[in-house]
């Protein structure tokens, strides 16, 4: 039986063991959207992971969500990142950098710009901004002309993480973000070529992996995706038959791997393990949920056929959760009001388990 220890093939790549660490969003980039030396630290204490994915990285200054997130859209935010993989592969990791592009669920006061989506409908609740959090704006939709740059900016900015030292990039194609407003039966309310029906509205999905796979090569390229996920308001009426389409056009491109959040239901969810031909990535509990991934979880989805694990919160408090899941040992919990705050604090200060002596 497969365990997450054993190790894994992806692309080019072979994983010492199957425990991802899932993107999140710290938010301790410096001005200008630049990563810092804390980051390097930061990335490579948890380099023991399989696989490290970085927090959502913008491809462009519209494409930005949250303030104090870093970017790929700039010589400096490049060259910014290359420390921070130097320093994760010295410590022998691997790192993919997630490419998040905010559409709608920004602000103008975080980028200047009136937010862009499919349709100019507003997200739900609130989005952060330098000032604290706002109500969602209504975005401007973009013209059919327009879609086809959004869709490149995510190719652009994985010819950055390749030069940057990166051994690929996820599309971040969940969570209410730009890719799955396109994909949403809500958020999407166009009557073009990238709307209406489900053929047109996966079609931005596969044209920005697309260009990502021409940009870099198809085994430097993941997507993450949360199916029925109602983040930020997005709803999809057809889950099934949306992703199975997805996925179908997503293999001819032979990606690196698919990375699913548990956001429906798990037949469902084998139904597209069963429809990917690929290395599936499973985070096997609700994003934000009360529950943290372990090893339960973890072992439950590689018995029903996922290669890989993903472990979001657990990370956070946990640098060498790798070793803990191997010993059995306690998993430290989150000390939540440090996520977002800054600092080092809560950040690069959770220690390694002490065994008892």
């Amino acid at each position: 039986m497969t365990t997450l220890f054993d190790s894994h093939r992806l692309g080019e790549l072979t994983l010492p063991n199957r425990v991802v660490m899932a993107p999140m969003s710290r938010v301790r980039a410096a001005a200008g959207g630049l990563a810092t030396p804390s980051m390097a630290t930061y990335y490579a204490q948890r380099a023991t992971a399989g696989l490290i994915v970085t927090e959502g990285v913008q491809p462009s200054l519209i494409g930005q969500s949250n303030p104090g997130t870093p970017g790929l859209h700039t010589a400096e935010q490049t060259a910014a990142w290359r420390p921070v993989t130097a320093a994760v592969h010295a410590n022998g990791g691997r790192i993919f950098a997630q490419i998040m592009h905010g559409g709608r669920v920004s602000h103008p006061d975080t980028t200047g710009y009136q937010p862009v989506g499919p349709s100019a409908v507003p997200a739900t609740g609130e989005v952060f901004t330098p000032t604290g959090p706002q109500p969602m704006p209504v975005p401007r939709a973009l013209e059919t002309a327009e879609v086809p740059e959004h869709a490149r900016s995510f190719a652009e900015a994985a010819r950055r993480a390749v030069d940057a030292g990166f051994d690929g990039v996820e599309l971040h194609g969940a969570n209410g973000f730009l890719i799955s407003q396109f994909l949403s039966s809500n958020a999407n309310l166009r009557t073009d070529r990238y709307g209406g029906s489900v053929a047109n509205r996966i079609r931005f999905a596969v044209e920005a992996a697309a260009a990502t796979v021409e940009a870099v090569g198809s085994v430097r390229t993941g997507i993450r995706l949360s199916p029925g996920g109602t983040f930020f308001g997005v709803a999809e009426e057809d889950v099934p038959e949306l992703y199975a389409a997805l996925l179908a056009e997503l293999a001819r491109l032979d990606l690196a791997y698919v990375h699913l959040e548990a956001t429906t239901e798990e037949e469902v969810l084998l139904d597209l393990r069963r429809a990917w031909p690929g290395t599936l990535i499973v985070n096997p509990t609700f994003p934000l949920g009360p529950k943290q991934t372990g090893r339960t979880e973890a072992d439950h989805w590689l018995g029903l056929g996922a290669e890989l694990i993903s472990f979001g919160r657990a990370f956070i408090a946990n640098p060498d959760l790798v070793e803990r899941l191997r010993l059995g040992a306690p998993i430290a919990p989150v000390d939540e009001a440090t996520l977002y705050q800054g600092g080092d604090a809560g950040y690069l200060t959770y220690p390694a388990y002490q065994h008892a002596s």
